[in-house]
Order: C-alpha cells, then sequence, then structure tokens
C-alpha cells in the first residue's frame, strides 16, 4: 500500500464500487492516463491484492501517476447506505473520501452506491460553509450543446435558500464543464406565467430576481422549453430533477430500441438505415452519457463524483477527465466566494451590483 502525500490535486478512484468490477477502473484510468498528458496524479482505493495484478496487465505497475490504497472492504449495491458507512469503515468508498477529508486528494471519483456515497461525502466532509444542502449536477444535452440540471437527486425536500445555492452551483460547474462564462440560470415550474407553480417556485423566484447580479437569471421556464436553446443551468429541487434525468435516460432507450426495430421492419429500410449510418452514430455521440462520465456532489468541503454504476471504462474515463477538470478550475473557491456574497445580500435586503464576467 502507498499512502499519498498531502496534495490536493489528486484525484482517489474507488476502484471496488462499480457493477463491472475494478479491471474496468484501471482500464478507465489506462485511458485517462494515455489520453490527458496534464492528467493530475490518481490513487487507486481497493484491495491491492486484487488491484496490483491488474495494474501490471494494463503497464501501469511502474507509473509514477497511478498508486494504491488499500481498503479491504466493498459498500455493495444492496448496502443501506447509512449502515454501510458505520459497519464497512475500511470500504474503499469510505476510504476514498477520507483521502479528500484528510487533504491527500482533492476528488473522489465512484461508481459505487448513490445513497452511501451522496450519505458518506455529506457526513464526512461536511457541507462548505454557508451552503446547507449539497446537490448533484447532471449534464444533460440539449438543442446546440449541453445543459447543467441541478439538484438531480441530492435533496429531494428543498427550500427556495438551498435552489438560490443551486444555481450558484450549477452555474460554477456550467462554466467549467461546458465553458460558458455567464450561464443563463432557468427554475423548473408548470408554466412562465405570474403565480404559475407552488410556494417553493414562487419563494425561490423571488430569491433569483434579487441575486440577478452574482446569477444570470433568465427567469422561470417549463417542460418543453428544457430542451431547446433557452437556459444553460435548470434549477429544481432533487425530487424533480431526479424525474427528470431518469425520464429523459428511458427515454433515450425507448426511442432507441423502437427506431433500431422500426429500421429492420423491411430490406428498404436497412438499406436506407446503412446509408444513413454516420448520422446516427453521431446522434448517439450527442446524447452519449458517457461524454461526461457522472455528476458531481456540489456544496460539500470537498469534491465527489457520481458515476453510473454500469459505467464502462469510457464513462469513467470521462468522469476521471471531469474531476481533472474541477481540480484544475479550483471549483470550490469560486462557488464559495459567491455563496457568502448571495447570503450576504440575503441578510442586508439590498440589490448588487452585477460582477459576472
Amino acid at each position: 500500500m502507498v499512502t499519498p502525500s498531502r496534495e490536493t490535486g489528486r484525484i482517489a478512484v474507488d476502484a471496488m464500487g462499480g457493477d463491472l468490477g475494478p479491471a474496468e477502473v484501471v482500464e478507465a484510468v489506462k485511458l485517462a492516463v494515455a489520453q490527458d498528458h496534464g492528467l493530475n496524479p490518481v490513487t487507486l482505493v481497493g484491495d491491492e491484492a486484487v488491484l496490483r495484478p491488474l495494474l501490471t496487465q494494463a503497464g501501469l505497475s511502474n507509473n509514477d501517476h497511478v498508486s494504491i490504497f488499500h481498503a479491504s472492504e466493498i459498500i455493495t449495491m444492496d448496502d443501506k447506505p447509512l449502515q454501510a458507512i458505520k459497519r464497512k469503515k475500511d470500504s474503499s468508498m469510505v476510504r476514498a473520501i477520507e483521502l479528500v477529508k484528510e487533504g491527500h486528494a482533492s476528488v473522489v471519483v465512484s461508481c459505487g452506491n448513490t445513497g452511501a456515497l451522496m450519505a458518506a461525502g455529506t457526513i464526512r466532509l461536511r457541507t462548505m460553509d454557508g451552503v446547507a444542502r449539497p446537490a448533484l449536477a447532471a449534464v444533460v444535452p440539449r438543442e446546440n450543446g449541453h445543459f447543467i440540471l441541478i439538484d438531480a437527486g441530492a435533496n429531494p425536500d428543498a427550500k427556495p435558500e438551498h435552489l438560490l445555492h443551486n444555481a450558484i452551483l450549477g452555474s460554477h460547474y456550467c462554466t467549467v464543464m461546458l465553458g460558458i462564462a455567464s450561464p443563463r440560470v432557468g427554475l423548473m415550474t408548470i408554466g412562465t406565467e405570474e403565480g404559475k407553480g407552488n410556494a417553493l417556485v414562487a419563494d425561490t423566484n423571488e430569491l433569483l430576481k434579487r441575486a440577478q447580479g452574482i446569477i444570470n437569471y433568465a427567469g422561470p421556464i417549463e417542460g418543453f422549453q428544457v430542451f431547446a436553446e433557452h437556459v444553460d443551468v435548470v434549477v429544481c429541487d432533487g425530487f424533480v430533477g431526479n424525474i427528470m434525468l431518469k425520464s429523459w435516460e428511458s427515454l433515450v432507450n425507448f426511442f432507441s430500441n423502437m427506431l433500431k426495430e422500426e429500421l429492420k421492419a423491411t430490406p428498404l429500410r436497412m438499406m436506407g438505415a446503412l446509408l444513413s449510418k454516420g448520422a446516427y452514430a453521431a446522434l448517439k455521440e450527442r446524447v452519449n452519457p458517457e461524454r461526461y462520465g457522472g455528476a458531481p456532489l456540489l456544496g460539500l468541503r470537498g469534491n465527489i463524483l457520481k458515476a453510473h454504476g454500469s459505467s464502462n471504462r469510457h464513462a469513467i474515463r470521462s468522469a476521471i477527465r471531469a474531476a481533472n477538470a474541477i481540480i484544475k478550475a479550483d471549483l470550490n473557491h469560486r462557488i464559495e466566494t459567491d455563496v457568502q456574497r448571495v447570503n450576504d445580500l440575503l441578510a442586508q435586503g439590498n440589490p448588487v451590483t452585477p460582477t459576472i464576467q
């Protein structure tokens, strides 16, 4: 076992939590190291007896950029979150989070049990000053690009101030991942007319309007506008966001399967499908969830990036690259600054001068 030095640029990868096993995680690290020469050091957290031969097989055993931190236990998808993090203190997930807490790493990447990762991250790292609840941010394709959906499931019982903070979290993540300097923020509701939506939406709308100098607020949006080029960040509570995200993923699979079925119905359609193969490949890439690899749990005193449990090596590689981008952008420092400004604004009840650049 190699104990990482105390450095804030390291990426800790939970190597044992995914559905496809540690071999797929090691292959993902191999891809990331080969494709990104600016990649920060990576520590694989898990059973050293399992990981060491896999690193040798992948040609990474003598790579100074990759190390192992031994953890003897695994939190499975069937484990109950709170029980798991209490009983399995030497699990790869918990140990990876503790590396961040102790300053040996800056970001955790995990494909493991979502509930356990959220609970362990919140309990071990705590929320940053001024943020009451963390939020999951997901990158979702839309017309001519992508948008950030926040919250995608971390906090289903949100208050207006939580959604205000989500707007800040999502805006900064949008800048890092999508390169948009001043992201347009929209509040998810059932209609843009005055008075539409519930009390949470109405109160949040007022807060977002007051914070216009800190957040580039474009106003409320409804469902049919989400995938058009209206906003870059869609803000909602975790209950709504999780339903939106899973419905979109399910719909993509539904149309994909239906299209395959219809294209195989007749020889003529099969010939047309062959001629359109390039267009279908381009479309698949645009809606491919592997492109960004995972969703960060934002608002903690440390960074956690959750990848799908079924993520393959390409999706995990993308998650590692996203983690690297988070480190290089100093994301948390930027978030903390704006959270403090917006909290001061709410306490004083005064407008602020726009400073978005």
